[in-house]
């Protein structure tokens, strides 16, 4: 997926977790929250596939932890929001 394909959705996300708001549930298909409400699942597969967000720390599948954009997230965010 390439950043044109990304949405507002995308972007509201991406800010979210850049503001320290996310939860990364660690599984095959992660799953993420914003301010405890999940995220749109296609969304968070993008980010999460495209190796934009990821876990704060390395955690075992299943479990939870605080969810950080990477350094292409971060790059990617500053392009959407330029």
């Amino acid at each position: 997926m390439g950043i044109k394909e990304f949405t507002a959705r995308h972007r509201s996300m991406l800010r979210a977790i850049a503001d320290g708001r996310g939860q990364i549930v660690v599984n095959r298909h992660a799953k993420l929250t914003v301010d405890g409400l999940w995220c749109d699942f296609a969304a968070a597969c993008d980010l999460v596939g495209n190796g934009l967000v990821g876990p704060a720390w390395p955690a075992p599948a299943g479990t939870t932890a605080p969810a950080m954009l990477t350094p292409s997230g971060t790059r990617t965010l500053a392009l959407l929001t330029a």
